[in-house]
């Protein structure tokens, strides 16, 4: 059996209105996972990862299932801390096509372990 090909320029549904089939190619993470980044690391759910390596506090390093074409994706981060607030600021510590590093900060900027940690990767697979 062959394998076809659709070709469309829009999507359309019959009541939430029409997109652009660019938006969904370029505009869709195309990686992603929620962590349970305190005690024993899990992950939650995600897309395109197949594990995450516990690097010490607060310092997670996620690899790709499938790779991404180059290093120069967007990467974005959150977590939260055991008392429910959002850590201070999230950095992206490592890019490589096939993995990504990340290292989570409280407010007053230091690492600690996200009771919830969140990623998503934009950029073309390849």
């Amino acid at each position: 059996m062959a394998n076809g090909k659709i070709k469309a320029d829009t999507l359309e549904h019959s009541t939430a209105g029409s997109l652009d089939t660019q938006y969904v190619v370029n505009g869709s993470a195309k990686a992603w996972m929620s962590l349970n980044g305190a005690d024993t690391i899990a992950i939650r759910n995600s897309l395109n990862i197949s594990s995450v390596t516990d690097s010490g506090t607060g310092d997670y390093l996620h690899s790709f299932t499938n790779n991404f074409d180059a290093a120069d994706y967007n990467q974005q981060n959150n977590g939260d801390a055991s008392d429910g607030v959002n850590c201070g600021a999230s950095i992206t510590q490592t890019y490589s096509s096939s993995s990504s590093r990340s290292r989570y900060y409280n407010a007053s900027y230091t690492v600690f372990d996200a009771v919830l940690a969140s990623v998503a990767n934009n950029g073309d697979l390849a």
